[in-house]
């Protein structure tokens, strides 16, 4: 059968077009762009090159299948994308769009070029299950490709409605997700299902919403107000790496840090006062580089990408405004996947170190805080980019370990004047070693001078002009000093030998 020049056109036109108006109009009335507005708002113009606009065109009510997918250009640089589309029975998959989707991320892999999810899904069409579930091209294939994908290409998710059940793993294998609040949603049961097998009354909001996601779940990374504002994180994330994991993370232009920052001036004198990690940061970076990831989730740990001097860095720093700085099961996790993800595609890492260790109690021993601080310690340790670690104010115990301390092998380890390394603070050493003989003491003023003294001599025996003596630390630097000395020395480790060790792979204490 041939199709004539005016019918395949009308037939373009309707596949492009997408659902019924009905669909448009109620997505227009919750804020959501049509699928192909997405693409259009995200890459350059006229670079988009799409691939399957005809599958299931024969199909009543299917254009396109609900996914639009292709290859084009964000600024200037190439990616593979798909784009849910809503308006097609509510985005759901059948077996061509999970062919669509696989076909594009085998192309993105095997051109090495970013992937990016624009994702919008009900989830599969139970009337094609058969069809898309269970062969060797059905849904799972999806996963198998972003599982083959993860590490080697750039995998970005922008979320602007529902990802539900199974394809709810589109987003938790990216590297990133972005959640439009207010309509992106992340589930493996729908609320009705919820309560049939749980009992649980519950809604889709308050068990997959972007607020809980990007709070308290940590499998969202950024809650945005708009869809424009997450099409833009897309942007600003793929602008921090390079194409694929064997390339070089893009260069900028140089830009001084910020005139009104005084580094010295950010850290109290006495470390039980919190300061903000995240103002430090923005203050040593490149102005306006900082690139911050997850900030409303575990935010006692700051994570992000920025630029020293136009070369990208991943940081990674204790935030004592929250929960003293301390590291409790969430903020493992979130340092441990964000330094895998810096050595996955070639970023340098830098650890600003103010942290007193590890939480400690029944509560995040039941946890397994022991396990998650194995598996940060893990991914310090493989961890094979340029590391530096600075000791900011302190870095005690495992959290010295934790935050890439002399014994894993940074490329430096640098200390401010503020800067404290011991196994813990002088007040819980002196009641560890002294708690009876201070009870004994009878006379409050005697007790008074005798823990004094005493932690006077233990603040001696970790002076940090001692462990530089003794080389523990490569060198204490003034916070003035700071950026010039980071941006000398990632240059020298910028040609470093990366090998690890002798091995497929490690055990991940999980």
């Amino acid at each position: 059968m041939t199709v004539d020049g005016g019918a395949l056109e009308q037939l373009g036109k309707r596949v492009r077009a997408g659902g019924a108006e009905k669909y448009h109009a109620a997505n227009a009335a919750k804020g959501k762009l049509f699928a192909r507005e997405r693409v259009a708002l995200l890459v350059d113009e006229a670079s988009f090159v799409e691939d399957g606009l005809y599958a299931n065109a024969l199909a009543e009510g299917l254009p396109a299948d609900g996914v639009v997918t292709g290859t084009a250009t964000i600024d200037g640089r190439q990616v593979c994308l798909m784009a849910n589309d809503s308006t097609v029975k509510a985005g759901s998959w059948g077996a061509r769009t999970v062919e669509k989707i696989i076909r594009i991320i085998e192309r993105a892999y095997d051109t090495g070029v970013p992937m990016v999810y624009l994702v919008d899904s009900a989830g599969a069409r139970i009337t094609d299950q058969v069809e898309l579930f269970p062969g060797r091209r059905g849904a799972g294939k999806i996963f198998w490709n972003q599982v083959r994908a993860s590490g080697s290409i750039p995998q970005v998710c922008a979320l602007f409605g529902p990802s539900a059940a199974g394809g709810a793993y589109i987003p938790a294998f990216c590297d990133v997700v972005a959640m439009v609040e207010g309509n992106a949603s992340m589930y493996l049961g729908s609320d009705r299902m919820v309560e049939m097998v749980t009992g649980e009354k519950t809604t889709l909001e308050a068990m997959g919403g972007a607020k809980v996601h990007c709070a308290e779940s940590g499998v969202g990374h950024f809650l945005c107000k708009s869809e424009a504002e997450a099409l833009d994180v897309v942007k600003r994330y793929l602008s921090y790496l390079p194409a694929n994991w064997t390339q070089q993370p893009p260069t900028a232009e140089p830009v001084e840090a910020s005139a009104k920052a005084d580094l010295a001036a950010l850290v109290p004198a006495s470390e039980r006062q919190a300061f903000d990690m995240r103002r430090y940061v923005k203050g040593l970076l490149d102005e306006d580089s900082f690139f911050e990831i997850q900030a409303l989730w575990a935010k006692e740990l700051t994570i992000g990408f920025g630029r020293l001097n136009g070369e990208v860095v991943g940081v990674v720093g204790n935030n004592s405004m929250f929960k003293g700085g301390v590291l409790f099961v969430d903020s493992a996790d979130k340092a441990t996947r964000f330094v895998q993800l810096c050595d996955a595609f070639n970023v340098p890492l830098l650890f600003l170190s103010d942290v007193p260790g590890f939480m400690v109690g029944s509560a995040v021993e039941k946890q397994g805080i022991i396990r998650h601080g194995a598996k940060m310690i893990t991914a310090i340790s493989e961890a094979t980019v340029p590391k530096i670690c600075v000791v900011v104010r302190k870095a005690y115990g495992a959290g010295l370990y934790a935050m890439a301390g002399p014994g894993f092998e940074p490329d430096a380890t640098i200390a401010l004047p503020t800067a404290k390394i011991a196994v813990m603070g002088a007040e819980a050493a002196v009641n560890a070693v002294y708690a009876n003989k201070i009870a004994a003491i009878e006379d409050e003023a005697e007790r008074a001078a005798f823990v004094a003294a005493k932690r006077e001599e233990y603040e001696r025996d970790i002076d940090i002009v001692r462990l530089a003596s003794e080389l523990v630390v490569d060198t204490i630097v003034e916070p003035h000093e700071l950026r010039a000395e980071l941006v000398r020395r990632f240059a020298a480790a910028r040609s470093k030998e990366r090998h690890f060790s002798r091995r497929r792979h490690g055990v991940t204490p999980v």
